[in-house]
């Protein structure tokens, strides 16, 4: 069986090489042998994750006509690319991208800092804010007021109350998406939704689709549940999904589900657009994969005049493709685990009845509190305050890090909690460690990939703002500095990620 979950053409490995910058060369450097060029651009491709690992490669001499280069120049570059574990071959089955074996890769997803390490760490590593007030404390109010009727009940409600289902509905009838009760199930928070999700359509082995890079705690979950990760790389700055790529992914891999995040895409702030949406569903209803749509960012869009696309599930009228979940976690506060799902009625139902044997429900009290949010107004008052903390805050570490850290690049996302920041070829993962022993905790881009990807990269959070800021931002430039002297860092520790 072939070792490769998707395939880069030969054009397509042409204009991404292509498309990379020249980095200048020093005083008296001499070019390097163009098979050793081309093994580089090959590599950093691969570890920004712009060629997804487990890729096939075209053939050699596929790869030498588009790049109008000799095949014997391809294949020195694949036999460099194989001695330093970027890549893989075996006869009959071709040869596919690999990261060299022996870097532990982060395991685990973005766990919230203890509190009683906050006084003396910065903590970029989650990305929530703190609750809305008063809007919290309204909100449990109004739902101890509603409680009695239902404290006379056993609690259990798998598929949610019936008058929060109600108002999911009416909310998205209202976004031009008709829907009924029967089509929401309430989850104990967007995490609970997925699990569910991916249990109930991909047994283990099964292919899952995920954007690359993604969210990390999800990629997490996947791979707990077993699910072959199949990474389609983003398109470029904050311009959403590469489409000719995830036609590609779905037409070859034939992945049973699909994961994504159209609205403020976590952890770049893509938001992807009318026809990117449209497309993603044709080609996926076509491969027979089910969309896993996570609309937990949709709502915070930061800067005026921002058009929110139609919802993805829009377009899926008959409902057979698209699955969407929801979340009060990132729009109010992480403290209020209520998720839900819309989907079909028969996927609501098959999802109800595998309750039994995971958490049965979730809270009735939690439930009440964001319906009397729903239902009094207090929620789009709520999100307002969200998106002036998020904004203010956004636009805080951007000027700090500009200050600090000039060459690190990113895009600023008009929406969502977080920028994605090229670190100017530093290692994410000894920022990351670095950053820990100067007071600074932040997540490398490895976490948000698949198989190693995006060492260079670094999430950054809008959780701080103002002085916070300005201090994180100079702990962050503190670490920078220590990475790449070296500095504790060990004979072997990499400091850079690019030759």
């Amino acid at each position: 069986m072939a070792q490769w979950t998707s395939a880069v053409g030969a054009a397509q490995l042409a204009r991404l090489l292509n498309s990379q910058q020249e980095r200048p060369a020093g005083p008296g450097t001499r070019r390097p042998p163009a098979y050793r060029a081309l093994a580089d651009g090959v590599r950093l491709l691969v570890l920004e994750g712009r060629v997804p690992v487990a890729a096939r490669l075209p053939a050699e001499r596929e790869l030498a006509l588009s790049l109008s280069v000799s095949r014997t120049t391809v294949a020195a570059a694949y036999e460099a690319l194989r001695a330093e574990g970027f890549l893989e071959s075996r006869r009959g089955a071709g040869s596919w991208t690999a990261v060299p074996a022996g870097n532990p890769l982060p395991a685990r997803g973005l766990e919230p800092l203890p509190p009683e390490a906050l006084g003396s760490m910065i903590d970029l590593g989650c990305a929530a804010l703190p609750a809305p007030e008063p809007w919290l404390t309204r909100a449990v109010q109004g739902a101890l007021e509603e409680l009695p009727p239902y404290a006379h009940t056993h609690g259990d409600y798998p598929a949610g109350l019936p008058a929060l289902r109600e108002m999911l509905a009416e909310r998205y009838t209202a976004r031009g998406i008709p829907t009924m009760p029967e089509q929401i199930m309430v989850t104990t928070g967007a995490m609970g939704a997925i699990d569910a999700i991916c249990h109930l359509f991909a047994g283990r082995g099964e292919r899952i689709a995920v954007e690359s890079p993604s969210y990390a705690n999800i990629l997490q979950l996947m791979r707990e549940a077993g699910a072959r990760l199949v990474p389609v790389a983003m398109a470029e700055g904050l311009a959403g999904w590469d489409m000719d790529r995830w036609r590609q992914v779905l037409r070859d891999a034939a992945p049973r589900l699909a994961y994504v995040v159209a609205d403020f895409h976590n952890p770049t702030g893509a938001l992807a657009d009318e026809d990117q949406r449209r497309r993603l569903v044709d080609a996926a209803r076509s491969a027979g994969t089910v969309l896993i749509v996570d609309e937990t960012m949709s709502e915070l869009h930061l800067d005026e005049g921002v058009e929110m696309p139609r919802p993805v599930c829009g377009f899926d009228p008959a409902g057979s493709t698209v699955i969407t979940v929801g979340s009060a976690s990132k729009a109010f506060w992480a403290g209020m685990r209520i998720g839900w799902v819309r989907a079909a009625p028969d996927v609501i139902r098959s999802l109800v009845a595998a309750r039994a044997y995971a958490d049965l429900g979730t809270p009735v009290l939690e439930q009440l509190a964001v319906n009397w949010l729903l239902s009094t107004g207090g929620w789009e008052q709520a999100v307002d305050i969200r998106r002036t903390q998020a904004r203010e805050n956004r636009d805080a570490l951007v000027t700090a890090l500009r200050r600090e850290l000039p060459g690190w690049e990113y895009d600023v996302p008009r929406g969502g909690l977080t920028l994605w920041v090229r670190t100017g070829g530093l290692s994410g993962s000894r920022l990351a460690e670095v950053g820990e022993r100067v007071g600074v905790r932040v997540p490398s881009g490895p976490r948000f990939g698949v198989d190693g990807a995006f060492e260079g990269y670094v999430r950054l959070p809008f959780t701080v703002g103002g002085a916070v800021a300005d201090e994180a931002a100079t702990r962050l430039a503190a670490a920078a500095r220590l990475v790449e002297s070296g500095a504790n860092g060990g004979a072997d520790a990499p400091r850079t990620f690019v030759a």
